[in-house]
């Protein structure tokens, strides 16, 4: 049976409250990611989570209406606390995968960040069961 630690991405890019929106959008731009985990500024602990979706709930729908320079003004405007999942749904890395699999088809979401502990130890996406699916298929 595979664990949540065997797929699970460990070097994680994460945000800290205070950063703005832009900052977000620029880290997922280039890591070409979709979500990136909130960590305290001084304990490190998880603290909430940004999606795409809430990037685009949070500064576009008060930038509607213009242009992309100014989109990304407000997103300068904006930290990232107004926006992110306060109290994420989490797992740990000896979690089995399918009950990962589980708890993520059940609550509608594309991510678990892992907990060793209270310290972020990694994160799980939809990505990492696709690249395991087109592995195991020898594809």
């Amino acid at each position: 049976m595979k664990h949540v630690k065997d797929i699970m991405v460990r070097e994680v890019a994460t945000l800290k409250r205070n950063d703005e929106l832009s900052l977000a959008d620029d880290v997922m731009r280039l890591g070409r990611i979709r979500h990136l985990p909130v960590v305290d500024e001084d304990t490190g602990q998880l603290v909430g989570i940004v999606s795409q979706r809430d990037l685009f709930r949070g500064a576009l729908v008060r930038a509607f209406g213009y242009g992309e320079n100014a989109q990304r003004r407000v997103m300068k405007t904006i930290p990232v606390k107004e926006v992110m999942t306060t109290e994420p749904v989490t797992t740990t890395p000896d979690t089995a995968l399918r009950d990962a699999a589980r708890l993520m088809l059940d609550k509608k979401i594309g991510c678990l960040p892992v907990l060793e502990g209270d310290k972020l130890a990694g994160i799980l996406t939809e990505a990492d069961f696709v690249a395991l699916s087109a592995h195991d298929k020898g594809a």
